[in-house]
C-alpha cells in the first residue's frame, strides 16, 4: 500500500472533538420560570423563601439578570432539567460552572449547586436537602472562620456522598465570583475560582473513595514487657534531709506592728506572710535515660481485606444525571446565581466565562465601589469642625 505525503499529514491531524453542552442558563428572559421549578413541597410554605429575577443592586448591565434569594432565615429550593442527560463515561469530562454574588454580607448560608439523578422519577416540587445527588459544589459560609467551597461527589462503590478531605477556599466579598469544577475520567479533579485553579489532585488521594490498603493487624498487641518510657527517675537521687521542713511562706521579718494596734480589741498581732526564698517546691528526683527503653511500639500493618480498587471513581453520574438545583438555608438572603453551564469541555466553560463573567466583572465592581463610597457615613471632625468621609 502506498501513502502519499498528503495522506500522512491528514492522518497526523487530530480530529476535533465537539463539546457537549448539557445545560447553559443565563436567566436573561422572562421564560426562565418555565424551565425552573421551585420546591414548594419540600418544606411548609412558612419555611420557604422566594426567588427574585434581578440583576441585583450592582451590575454591569441591568438587563443581565440572575435569580436571587429573598426573605431572611428561610429555605430555598429550585431545580431545572438538563437540556440533555449526562452520563459519566471514560471519554468525557464533567464540568460544572456558575457564578455567585453575595450582596447581603452573608454571615451564614450555602450557595452551592447540585447535579441530580432521577430522570422521569424526579419530582422537582419536592426537591430538597434529602433528595439524592451526584455532585454538590460551591461556596458555603457560616461565621468568620468557616468559609469553604463544598466539593462532594457520589461514590457508586460505597453508595454514599464523599466530602473532599481538605477544605477548599471560597470568596466571601460582595461581588460576583465564578466557581468551576472538573471531574476527569483519569480519576482526577480540579476546582477553579474566577478561572484560577485553587485545588487539584487524584480522587483517591483527596476523597475517601477507597478503603485503606493496609490496616493495623487486629491480632497484634503490644507485649506486656514492652518498655516505652524513655526516661526514669534516677534511683541514686535521694531527697535531701530536711527538704520538706522548708516552709513555703514565712513571716515578713521587716513587718512592724502598727502603733495603733490594740491586742485587746484587734487580737494578737501577727506579721504578714511572704514567699520563702528558700522554698524549692515539691521534691522530684532527677530523670535519667531508661536503659530498658525500646522506643515507641509500632502496631504492625496487614493488607486490608475490605480494600477494593475502583477505576470508576469519576463516574459520579453512572446513573444518568438529569437535573441541576439549588437547595439552601440562608440566615441573611441576597445571594444571586447566574451563568450556569454543565458541559464535558473545560475549554467550553472557559469560553462561556469570557462571554459572561469576565465581560461584566469590571463594570460591576465599578458600580459596587461607587455605591459603597456613597454609603460611607459623614462624620464631623471634632478638631477642625470640618466634615470628613470615612
Amino acid at each position: 500500500m502506498k501513502f502519499t505525503l498528503l495522506t500522512v499529514l491528514a492522518a497526523a491531524v487530530a480530529v476535533p472533538v465537539t463539546a457537549e453542552v448539557y445545560l447553559k442558563e443565563q436567566f436573561n428572559d422572562e421564560a426562565w420560570t418555565s424551565r425552573w421549578t421551585e420546591s414548594k413541597d419540600w418544606k411548609p410554605e412558612s419555611d420557604m423563601g422566594t426567588w427574585k429575577h434581578t440583576a441585583g443592586e450592582w451590575y454591569s448591565d441591568e438587563a443581565d439578570k440572575g435569580i436571587q434569594t429573598s426573605v431572611d432565615a428561610r429555605f430555598f429550593g429550585i431545580s431545572a432539567p438538563l437540556d440533555k442527560p449526562y452520563t459519566s463515561s471514560k471519554d468525557k469530562d464533567l464540568v460544572i460552572q456558575y457564578s455567585v454574588k453575595h450582596e447581603q454580607d452573608l454571615d451564614c448560608g450555602g450557595a452551592y449547586i447540585k447535579l441530580l439523578p432521577g430522570g422521569k422519577s424526579f419530582q422537582p416540587a419536592a426537591f430538597g436537602g434529602e433528595s439524592p445527588y451526584a455532585v454538590m459544589f460551591g461556596p458555603d459560609i457560616c461565621g468568620s472562620s468557616n468559609k469553604k467551597t463544598h466539593v462532594i461527589l457520589h461514590s457508586n462503590q460505597k453508595d454514599e456522598n464523599l466530602l473532599i478531605n481538605k477544605q477548599v477556599m471560597c470568596e466571601s466579598d460582595s461581588v460576583t465570583h465564578l466557581y468551576t469544577l472538573v471531574v476527569r475520567p483519569d480519576n482526577t479533579f480540579e476546582v477553579f475560582v474566577d478561572n484560577k485553579s485553587v485545588r487539584s489532585g487524584n480522587l483517591a488521594d483527596e476523597f475517601d473513595f477507597l478503603e485503606p490498603k493496609e490496616i493495623k493487624d487486629p491480632d497484634a498487641q503490644k507485649p506486656e514487657d514492652w518498655v516505652d518510657k524513655a526516661k526514669i527517675a534516677d534511683p541514686e537521687d535521694k531527697k535531701p534531709e530536711g527538704y520538706d521542713d522548708i516552709p513555703q511562706e514565712l513571716p515578713d521579718p521587716d513587718a512592724v506592728k502598727p502603733d495603733d494596734w490594740d491586742d485587746e480589741d484587734d487580737g494578737e498581732w501577727e506579721a504578714p506572710m511572704i514567699d520563702n526564698p528558700e522554698y524549692k517546691g515539691p521534691w522530684k528526683p532527677k530523670m535519667i535515660e531508661n536503659p530498658d527503653y525500646k522506643g515507641p511500639w509500632v502496631h504492625p500493618m496487614v493488607p486490608n481485606p475490605d480494600y477494593k480498587d475502583d477505576d470508576e471513581m469519576f463516574m459520579v453520574c453512572k446513573d444518568t444525571c438529569t437535573h441541576v438545583g439549588f437547595e439552601l438555608w440562608q440566615v441573611k438572603t441576597g445571594t444571586l446565581f447566574d451563568d450556569i453551564i454543565v458541559t464535558d469541555s473545560l475549554e467550553e466553560a472557559h469560553a462561556f466565562a469570557q462571554e459572561t463573567f469576565f465581560k461584566k466583572k469590571d463594570g460591576e465592581k465599578e458600580m459596587y465601589d461607587k455605591i459603597q463610597a456613597e454609603r460611607q457615613p459623614e462624620m464631623p471632625d471634632m478638631v477642625s469642625g470640618e466634615t470628613l468621609s470615612y
